[in-house]
């Protein structure tokens, strides 16, 4: 079993990923370069933070094209487990693996802070070990992580329970607070904010590590 990090030119939170999930909690995990198109072996992916082809066009825009992400689309098809983090959130919309989009920050301003979130759905297997209404803190850094969608598709998405994440005090403008969504299936997770910087107490929360461990859990 082991977990895959992509590596898009441009990504700058790749390492962090492998020092949390291999260094902290003990997850076998290894780095696939945008080109491979071989995930045989692989348990989970994990799409990470940064600004993947410069982020050019729009956030995501590019990456979406890469060689490993449409490899990535049967491994989903199959029931493999995907995390995408910040721009890998933003990459996982271009994609159409989840809705909506994120746009520029409501203040058009990078936010870089630790941010309380409240569980809103303990559905999938991500956030299962809490309860609906938990809270809990990780940082955000980003300045396109505005999470935006039709009032179908919220309602959509309140209706098969797949807004994971919302905030406590909206710091983006974010459409109904929220932080993180899954796919209807539940084997996709996208999130704005980094659980990988959340997982050592030295630094703070150790909050992360629910949803980390969760990419190995079966």
């Amino acid at each position: 079993m082991s977990i895959g990090v992509v590596i898009f030119p441009g990504s700058n939170c790749d390492r962090d990923v492998r020092w949390a999930t291999e260094g902290c909690l003990g997850l076998p995990t290894k780095f696939l370069w945008h080109e491979t198109t071989d995930l045989k072996g692989l348990d989970a992916v994990v799409l990470p933070g940064g600004f993947s082809y410069g982020d050019y066009l729009r956030c995501g825009a590019i990456a979406r094209f890469a060689p490993v992400l449409q490899a990535l689309l049967g491994f989903v098809d199959k029931g493999g487990k995907v995390l995408g983090i910040c721009n890998g959130f933003q990459v996982l919309t271009e994609l159409g693996l989840l809705p909506g989009a994120l746009i520029r920050n409501r203040d058009l301003n990078f936010i870089c802070k630790s941010v309380t979130l409240k569980v809103s759905s303990s559905r999938t297997k991500w956030l299962r070990n809490y309860n609906v209404n938990d809270q809990i803190s990780l940082p955000i850094a980003h300045g396109e992580g505005r999470f935006h969608c039709s009032n179908d598709t919220l309602h959509k998405l309140e209706d098969t329970d797949s807004i994971a994440l919302r905030y406590s005090s909206n710091p983006n403008g974010s459409t109904s607070d929220i932080a993180g969504i899954t796919n209807v299936n539940g084997n996709v997770l996208g999130l704005m904010p980094h659980p990988e910087r959340a997982c050592d107490p030295q630094l703070g929360s150790i909050d992360g590590r629910t949803i980390l461990k969760a990419l190995m859990d079966t």
